[in-house]
């Protein structure tokens, strides 16, 4: 399969206030992301996972470095010339809940980027657009005029994922996306998002800290550690024969019933 994302050498540091100082959260990171395929990024928290998301979608600016998207630049690029880019990758946050205006209904909260990237939409329109979507996670559409605050963690998390879809991405980055659910509702969301890959084709970089569901729905694995990728492998090799000491220790402090 071809590459849809292609990261080479990206670093991103924050200056600090000592002299001098800067914290490396990403140092010379090269990745790709094949169409229609799931890279899982895994790592302990502050390894670095979540900055290299947001550097991808320009949320943060990158200090060094290429993202390519379907052959082109788009690395540090104005929010004006980034914008048709942003419609082909989107992101699921880890928190459900803060990442809906909670004075917004649903209706509008998935609504709002048609109405930005498909400015032409009537409203009947975006409308029935929001009923397909929900439907599409699941959710009835006669739930669109209710406010975020009238739903679970696990069925906002499916109206996060419907706005993600709302646009037609590529790529969508799951940053964390199931780690603040409840352990059976992660599983209905994991299966959610399986589902919708083999339907849309649409690819993923799923990041998280939970190597069992990163195992679950990867096709590769990355292993981060201080900024930097230690380890990347298929799946079942990561698994089944990890290399680096990192990986190692990672897999050894998964608990087992043992």
């Amino acid at each position: 399969m071809a590459d849809l994302l292609e990261i080479q050498h990206l670093s991103v540091w924050f200056p600090t206030r000592r002299r001098h100082g800067v914290i490396r959260a990403v140092t010379d990171v090269s990745l790709t992301v094949r169409a229609g395929q799931t890279l899982g990024l895994v790592g302990e928290s502050g390894s670095g996972k979540t900055t290299l998301g947001k550097a991808i979608l320009n949320l943060v600016p990158s200090s060094s470095g290429s993202v390519r998207f379907s052959n082109h630049e788009i690395l540090n690029l104005p929010e004006a010339r980034f914008r048709p880019w942003r419609r082909k990758i989107q992101m699921i946050f880890q928190d459900p809940f803060g990442s809906l205006n909670p004075r917004w209904p649903i209706l509008r909260s998935i609504g709002e980027p048609l109405q930005i990237h498909f400015p032409k939409m009537t409203r009947r329109d975006r409308r029935d657009r929001v009923a397909s979507l929900l439907e599409k996670v699941r959710l009835q559409p006669d739930l669109m005029l209710r406010y975020p605050h009238e739903f679970s963690g696990g069925q906002r998390q499916r109206i996060g994922i419907a706005r993600a879809l709302a646009v037609e991405p590529e790529l969508i980055v799951c940053d964390e996306a199931v780690s603040a659910l409840d352990v059976s509702v992660q599983a209905q969301i994991v299966n959610l998002l399986l589902d919708l890959q083999d339907e849309l084709g649409v690819s993923y970089l799923f990041i998280s800290h939970d190597l069992a569901i990163v195992e679950h729905v990867s096709d590769e694995v990355a292993v981060m550690f201080r900024g930097e990728i230690v380890e990347r492998a298929s799946a079942a090799d990561i698994y089944r024969s990890p290399q680096h000491d990192y990986t190692r220790k990672l897999l050894a402090s998964v608990p087992t019933l043992d």
